[in-house]
């Protein structure tokens, strides 16, 4: 999930001084936005971004930080129109644990239906693994799940989670305490198809892909993975391109509707990208990102910024998450989506290719700082 690189950059040479951006357009707030627009066949892109309340200057500035990463493509969306783009748009590529995110929204229409109970139990279910669940661990609810709160530290199919770091199995009640955990997002995606019926890649074509009017999709290259002698519950990768990982932020900024369709339910928007684990109480310790400059706690599926009581562009804002690089960040105050896609694999020199998290929030920060809203948070 993390990537540990050097951090750092422009964040820390912002904060000392050392770089300074360009001063912001005076006349960047004179007039309203435009109305928000959904993209069509094609995005739609800004003709003015001072309209949007952004910075061009500043923006321009943004690439040749991103040049001296290892981002393969970014795309910021403000109004729903194209502010700023780098790199290959269309390229398809792994989204690691964004599939986490994506699911969220699946599970929102079962949830509605009644297809899906949150508080239903694995007992209640009849569900179990390979090596067999405790009459303690059954006891965790498909909303633990959801939150990676399940107690459960069976064995995941895949790895790339902190069970490394997990305590003792059937030392943590159900629902007590959070440990980032493959084995619950599996098992996760095995009980949203026993639930529902439906197959997780024909969900996610006929729910999202087609609906959102995705441009590169590719059905072929959507196929479970995992290790099956370790954990029957697989892993359900998730391989898009960066133009259309900013359609999925979009439909999540517009709290789940489309063009005068509500795809996702706006409840479950508002309530999956809510702070349910704060960041203080993320396990293991080294994953807190209060060091690295976020203020990211866990809702449901969903990395959520704990705003703490502050105003601010933060506010409200949430992320899916995965390693090397891979996120898809809605700021709801800024009006703004951030696809951002780093195609794993190594360099030319052999060094594993990755954007930390340090270095994304010194993106962020970026984009914070070309806004009009990039001002100190009050207390409100």
């Amino acid at each position: 999930m993390r990537t540990l690189r050097s951090p750092g950059g422009l964040l820390a040479l912002l904060l000392a001084g050392i770089v300074s951006l360009p001063a912001a357009d005076a006349g960047a707030a004179s007039s309203p936005p435009p109305a928000a627009v959904v993209p069509g066949a094609e995005w739609t892109r800004a003709e003015d971004v001072a309209r949007h309340g952004l910075n061009a200057a500043r923006l321009a500035a943004l690439t040749p930080f991103l040049q001296s990463l290892d981002t393969t493509a970014m795309m910021v969306v403000v109004d729903g129109r194209v502010v700023f783009d780098y790199g290959d748009l269309a390229r398809v590529s792994y989204l690691a644990s964004g599939r986490k995110s994506i699911l969220s929204l699946l599970y929102g229409n079962a949830v509605a239906s009644g297809a899906v109970r949150l508080n239903q139990t694995l007992a209640e279910l009849g569900f179990d693994d390979l090596q067999g669940l405790t009459p303690a661990e059954r006891e965790a609810t498909v909303e633990d799940l959801l939150t990676s709160r399940s107690g459960i530290y069976h064995p995941a199919s895949n790895g790339g989670d902190a069970t490394a770091s997990a305590p003792p199995r059937g030392s943590q009640r159900p629902g007590q305490y959070y440990l980032y955990n493959n084995w619950d997002f599996n098992a996760a995606g095995t009980l949203y198809e026993q639930a529902t019926g439906r197959e997780i890649y024909a969900a996610l074509e006929e729910d999202l892909v087609i609906p959102l009017g995705m441009q590169d999709y590719d059905p072929a290259r959507q196929k479970k993975s995992g290790n099956a002698e370790r954990s029957r519950h697989l892993a359900y990768p998730i391989e898009l391109s960066t133009r259309d990982m900013a359609r999925i932020g979009q439909l999540v900024l517009r709290k789940g509707e489309w063009a005068g369709r509500q795809l996702v339910p706006r409840d479950w928007i508002e309530r999956t990208t809510a702070v349910v684990t704060p960041p203080e109480v993320i396990q293991p310790a080294s994953w807190r990102g209060m060091a690295e400059g976020g203020l990211w706690g866990y809702g449901i599926l969903w990395w959520v910024w704990a705003d703490r009581g502050l105003d601010g562009p933060f506010r409200g804002a949430h992320t899916a998450w995965g390693v090397s690089g891979q996120y898809i960040t809605i700021l709801p105050e800024l009006r703004m989506v951030v696809a951002h896609k780093t195609v794993p694999g190594r360099t030319p020199e052999g060094r594993t290719r990755g954007v930390s998290v340090m270095q994304y929030q010194a993106i962020l920060m970026h984009l914070v700082a070309a806004h009009e809203r990039g001002a100190v948070e009050t207390r409100r």
